[in-house]
């Protein structure tokens, strides 16, 4: 991982850029006044800002409401939020109603035979907002080895669902959908761009595991320098990182970016 002062500038301008949210935009669970800023600071200077995040869509619609961003992308690229000024709050998803709730009945069915079947292992404090995947909470309110969230990884898997670990979750879901969908969909959906022909022109910045596959296809890819925790573990790092940890990271990658533009 190289340190921010190696990042070039872009051939061509910047259009905008993808963040995860807990523990790359938020410290200790909230967000933190310079990563706000920076992400107003990133929209006032004309660039797409969405957040694409493992959280729900029922926890990310205030934020949605509330922050200076674009749109959200909730439940790993499930489901899209966006609330224009003086407009209601728009709920778009990549999976039919009548999937949606087939799957919703199955995987209550596997969080609870987790819960059963690993030692410690509880449902977030979020699922109530959780439409199209569960989560098992493993760094939030509670505390798991690596043994068990492996298990947990493995009872997901083993019912035919995709599985990731965040610094927070373990989320599970059965659908195509990932970050990288989700970012290409609601590029696609709300302002008709080929995330694929743009893709040196979009950033993408994240601290966990579940962020390879975005680190994997993003150029422009920045870790947040918390993600030295998880880099033993990363098959696909990102290839630049901050000084610092968390939204203070978040807002000194925004400063190197506006300041390529200058």
């Amino acid at each position: 991982m190289l340190d921010l002062t190696d990042w070039p500038r872009p051939a061509q301008p910047w259009l905008g850029v993808f963040t995860d949210i807990d523990d790359t935009l938020t410290t200790a669970g909230a967000i933190t006044a310079d990563a706000l800023q920076a992400l107003a600071d990133l929209k006032a200077a004309g660039l797409l800002v969405v957040p694409i995040t493992g959280r729900p869509a029922g926890w990310s619609e205030a934020f949605a409401s509330r922050w200076p961003v674009d749109a959200i992308v909730a439940e790993n690229g499930a489901v899209g939020l966006l609330h224009p000024a003086g407009q209601a709050l728009r709920k778009l998803y990549q999976q039919d109603a009548n999937t949606r709730a087939s799957n919703f009945a199955r995987m209550q069915q596997v969080l609870a035979q987790i819960e059963h079947q690993v030692p410690g292992a509880k449902r977030s404090q979020d699922s109530l907002g959780r439409e199209t995947d569960i989560a098992i909470d493993h760094g939030e309110f509670t505390h798991l080895p690596q043994t068990a969230i492996d298990s947990v990884v493995r009872c997901m898997q083993s019912a035919g669902m995709t599985a990731t670990v965040s610094s927070i979750h373990i989320n599970g879901w059965w659908g195509e959908h990932s970050k990288l969908t989700g970012a290409r969909w609601i590029l696609r959906e709300l302002w008709g761009r080929d995330l694929s022909a743009e893709i040196d022109r979009w950033v993408y910045v994240g601290d966990s595991g579940n962020d390879q596959v975005m680190f994997a296809h993003f150029p422009h890819s920045v870790g947040v320098a918390n993600i030295r925790r998880f880099e033993a573990q990363l098959t696909h790092p990102p290839r630049y990182i901050t000084p610092s940890e968390r939204g203070a990271g978040f807002a000194e990658m925004a400063r190197h970016l506006l300041a390529q533009r200058a």
